[in-house]
């Protein structure tokens, strides 16, 4: 089984050929392509991880949709002063399906 580790949207995501992963929101629009340096890849019983040899495989992922995470909300109390503030959040996420590890 072949698959790789890739930074992207701040995090670490795990990612073989077919996976469909959600991360922070990339520009572009549905159907372009995303290419990412991987950080670590597995490709059955050999491991790389030196950055020379990271450096020539690419791993492109196809942009599928625009998506909002779930509502947070922000709440801050304080006692006896009657100050109360409420606030939300909706972070802007993005679906990518993973096209090829090359």
């Amino acid at each position: 089984m072949v698959y790789a580790i890739v930074r992207a949207g701040g995090r670490q995501e795990k990612v073989s050929v077919g996976d469909t992963i959600v991360i922070n929101r990339v520009a572009g629009s549905a159907g372009d392509s995303v290419d990412f340096t991987p950080v670590l890849l597995v490709d059955g019983d050999t491991i790389t991880s030196e950055k020379s040899d990271l450096d020539k495989v690419k791993v492109s992922a196809e942009k599928i949709e625009d998506l909002r995470g779930p509502k947070i909300r922000i709440l801050k109390y304080k006692n006896k002063t009657g100050y109360k503030k409420r606030q939300g959040h909706r972070q802007e996420l993005t679906r990518l399906k993973i096209t090829g590890i090359a």
